[in-house]
């Protein structure tokens, strides 16, 4: 596997990938693995997490590092992705007992009925580079704890992050297998997913990627969580705190350097406090630091790869093309490395691409609407829902306009974020099935009714 230090654009040292052979025998192993890995109590499980946690957080700056070094995440995002996850370990090692206890059900006076959470084998986990430990951690925390084995399909373009989160567990002390990275390309994906060895699937990344494999997986029957990609609405209405709208909408739009799916993507703004806002909103985005990722005062760091920086401005220019202004940025920068400024798009029209379509990068398009009916209009006329959110001094309000968008996340007065204590997913092209908090430990189990009858006079 090739890599490229997004921060220089310089060659890093290739890793070694792994052969259909190789991907034969992990199977061979996760299925071995497994038998015995369900038989320990879950007891046991969150203690393994536990010491993973502890793991992280001793390791924290090599982690980091290692993250900053192959896609270009600034070091200080990096520190906090670590933390984060250990953050989730903790919250499953303290809470995945309650999650998965028998749940009692009603039923006939002479008997007793119960719903048992018990795991369903080797589970696929296709991930993106983005947050590359994050998203990982927030799959195997749960489902390892509840009793599946993971085998880690990861981006081609961060396999030192893959080796990374494996040795997390052996140093944890977990048992051989239980989790393994699969240093594989996309095209050898297939044929897991079909492998009768494999029980199911899950994937956060593009909607064309998590469209074929639900195609495969469920050709095979096979359940699959997809959290793919978002268009987020950040909707500001007339009675907001404009600062703060503004201050958090800067940070909401280039959190990772503009690469999250969760990020805040179309700013719909109230015609009364427009002007305001888009003053405040721009002179936040050009007060960011563009830079070196390894330095910490650096807000923006690279895009991860040369093709998504030209992606991205292939975007902003259809978009211009199409009648919409530049306020801010639209231009790569000219130096080493795969670099783009903060930059801010006004009078863009509803079918250019900066409306239409996902900008992975710190590319915010502001739109001018007259009333609360004509946001809730515009932030529910694309194709994704993932995540919302809305800006207002009355809460009421507030709830009542999350209630209508059409997204698996809402936040009043908060930018869109996954929190282990709260589910996470989309609805619409932005995929199906929760991640997080109980919701989500569920979604790779067999929830198994038991009904027991009890002897006559029992």
């Amino acid at each position: 596997m090739d890599r490229v230090n997004p921060a220089t654009g310089e060659a890093l040292e290739p890793v070694e990938g792994h052969s259909d052979e190789d991907i034969e025998e992990a199977l061979d192993r996760a299925t071995a693995t497994f038998e015995s890995w369900r038989e320990r109590s879950t007891i046991e499980r969150r203690e393994l997490l536990a010491d993973a946690a502890d793991v992280l957080r001793e390791n924290t700056e090599e982690y980091a590092e290692i993250m900053t070094r192959e896609m270009g995440k600034p070091i200080s995002g990096a520190v906090s992705e670590v933390e984060k996850c250990a953050w989730v370990c903790d919250y499953y090692a303290e809470t995945a007992g309650e999650h998965l206890a028998d749940e009692a059900l009603s039923s006939a006076p002479e008997a007793n009925a119960f719903v048992s959470y018990e795991p369903l084998g080797p589970i696929l986990a296709v991930m993106p580079w983005n947050y590359p430990f994050w998203q990982v951690f927030r799959f195997a925390a749960p489902h390892l704890t509840a009793g599946n084995v993971g085998l880690l399909k990861h981006a081609s373009n961060v396999p030192e992050c893959a080796m990374a989160i494996a040795d997390v567990f052996e140093r944890a002390g977990y048992p051989e297998d239980v989790f393994q990275s699969l240093l594989i390309g996309s095209d050898q994906v297939e044929a897991i997913l079909q492998d009768d060895r494999l029980r199911a699937a899950t994937l956060t990344g593009s909607e064309p990627a998590g469209r074929a494999v639900a195609e495969t997986a469920g050709s095979e029957l096979k359940k699959t969580v997809l959290e793919l990609g978002g268009s987020d609405p950040f909707v500001v209405l007339d009675d907001a705190d404009i600062a703060a709208a503004a201050a958090t909408g800067a940070s909401a739009r280039t959190l990772n350097s503009g690469q999250s799916c969760i990020a805040a993507k179309r700013f719909i703004v109230h015609e009364d406090i427009y002007d305001e806002f888009l003053d405040e909103f721009t002179d936040e985005m050009d007060s960011l630091e563009v830079g070196d990722p390894t330095e910490e005062n650096t807000d923006l760091g690279p895009q991860a790869r040369e093709d998504l920086l030209n992606d991205l401005h292939d975007q902003v220019e259809r978009t211009l093309d199409a009648g919409a202004s530049l306020e801010l940025g639209g231009e790569p920068m000219d130096r080493d490395g795969f670099y783009y400024p903060p930059t801010v798009l006004t009078d863009v029209p509803r079918d250019a691409a900066g409306a239409c379509e996902e900008t992975f990068g710190p590319v915010a398009p502001v739109f001018r609407v007259s009333d609360e009916a004509e946001a809730i209009e515009l932030a529910n006329d694309v194709e994704f829902g993932l995540g919302a959110s809305v800006w207002t001094e009355d809460l009421d309000r507030g709830e009542r306009v999350a209630r209508e968008f059409e997204a698996g996340c809402c936040f009043v007065n908060q930018l869109v974020k996954s929190d282990p204590r709260v589910p996470f997913g989309g609805i619409k092209d932005s995929g199906y099935g929760r991640e997080l908090a109980g919701h989500g430990i569920r979604e790779f189990v067999n929830e198994k009714t038991v009904w027991i009858q009890k002897a006559d006079g029992g």
